[in-house]
């Protein structure tokens, strides 16, 4: 998924305002100042460690399909 998906950006007030300032996956809080991204396909901002964790489920799924296919 990676960059296509997910636009990186950092929790400024004026985000915070506009949304809940929660993970869209795993409800922690998100600060001003952390690191956040913008999930596009579920219009959804989720925090850093989500992002990492739902792309590296997605590159193994990718892989494993790659693997059966080829």
């Amino acid at each position: 998924m990676g960059k296509l998906y997910f636009q990186e950006e950092r929790a400024t007030k004026e985000i915070l305002s506009r949304v809940t300032n929660l993970c869209g996956e795993c409800y922690d809080d998100i600060n001003l100042g952390d690191v956040i991204h913008y999930d596009t396909q579920q219009y959804r901002y989720i925090c850093d460690e989500c992002e990492q964790t739902i792309n590296t489920k997605t590159n193994e799924k990718v892989s494993l399909c790659e693997d059966t296919l080829f």
